[in-house]
């Protein structure tokens, strides 16, 4: 089934448009999210004290390495502040973000509206379940009534405010293996998918084994595998052997952590997986990823590839010394081009491959 009015269009929050409007195309951001669900206080005093304090100069050197021991850091609520980052990317060259905060972390349709206007940039806002710990009280595990929020969404608008998603997403999924909850919020996305004709992205688990597990239940439970997004792939997949068994299966590959490189805090940086029970997750830099994607296109996937950032916290921010949603195009784009990708390329994993997802079938 479909939704004939949305079919070929995309719908941003300030209306339907044309996918040739969309342009360059972040598809994995948050404007505005409240993360403090993965806040994690310290047990020493020093780390008591810094937790607590906003996020500033003096206290950078700490926050950098303990993102989320900083309660300020991990809460991105001033729409002022969004409007101004964003308008570096629009000056850059950028077009289109899709928000991939949902119910549970700070989802705000009336705030992204302002957003989008104030910036001249298409904002596509997410629906659906992030993870079972960030749900509100009293929220249902019905996976019936779930898709119908879903749908609703989509379809009439959110919070009864009218304005209206245009995605699934980001749908959580915590570790491996998939607990039954996010198998519910996995089912919900699917049946609201098959209803309303959007795509769906997932929040992969942090373990190798998880995209594949994921993908292959989606499979199963009828999901239109290729516009299904797997999210996080340059902090959970470690080999190409891996990366191009994944993309086989048919599904979206997002590379969406542009600028974290290297190291990841302790509280989050465990994986699991049946090979390797207890190893560690180090991410790589700008330049190894965009090898990993040429690699990927010389296997023949390009058309499977998006790009993005996921700015979560203050320190991703151009006002704390982050490099902003404009770092794609101001710093990785160059190095894109110095490893021999051409111009169709880039524009194809950055304007091709969002737009066509976001266009409704």
């Amino acid at each position: 089934m479909s939704i004939p009015h949305l079919q070929g269009k995309v719908q941003t929050v300030l209306g339907l448009v044309s996918p040739v409007e969309l342009g360059v195309t972040l598809p994995h951001e948050h404007c505005l999210i409240d993360m403090s669900i993965w806040f994690a206080e310290p047990q020493h005093v020093t780390g008591k004290q810094l937790a607590r304090e906003p996020l500033s100069l003096e206290n950078l050197w700490y926050v950098r390495y303990h993102p989320y021991s900083n309660l300020d850091n991990v809460q991105l609520l001033d729409e002022g502040m969004a409007i101004e980052e964003l308008l570096r990317y629009r000056l850059a060259g950028g077009c289109t973000v899709i928000d991939m905060t949902n119910v549970g972390i700070g989802r705000d349709a009336l705030a992204l509206a302002r957003i989008s206007r104030a910036t001249g940039l298409h904002i596509v806002m997410g629906a659906g379940y992030y993870v079972e710990e960030s749900l509100p009280p009293g929220a249902t595990m019905d996976e019936d009534a779930i898709a119908r929020d879903i749908v609703r969404d989509i379809t009439e608008g959110v919070d009864g405010t009218g304005i209206r998603a245009g995605v699934i997403g980001e749908i959580g999924i915590k570790g491996w293996p998939l607990t039954e909850g996010e198998k519910t919020f996995l089912r919900a996305a699917v049946i609201a998918q098959n209803e309303t004709g959007a795509f769906i992205n997932v929040h992969t688990g942090r373990s190798p084994s998880s995209p594949f597990e994921v993908v292959e239940y989606m499979d199963t439970i009828g999901a239109e595998v290729p516009r299904v997004v797997m999210s996080h792939i340059d902090r959970t997949l470690f080999t190409h052997q891996d990366r191009v068994r994944l993309a086989k299966t048919g599904c979206m590959i997002e590379y969406d952590m542009f600028s974290l490189e290297g190291w990841m805090p302790e509280n989050i940086r465990m994986i699991y997986s049946e090979e390797e029970p207890t190893r560690r997750a180090d991410l790589p830099n700008d330049a190894a990823r965009v090898d990993h994607l040429v690699a990927l296109i010389d296997e023949g996937f390009i058309h499977q590839l998006l790009v993005s950032h996921d700015h979560n916290s203050k320190t991703r921010l151009c006002r704390y010394g982050g490099p902003g949603y404009a770092h794609l195009l101001n710093n990785v784009a160059p190095i894109m081009r110095r490893k021999g990708m051409r111009q169709e390329q880039i524009d194809t994993i950055m304007v091709h491959n969002p737009g066509r997802l976001l266009t409704f079938v």
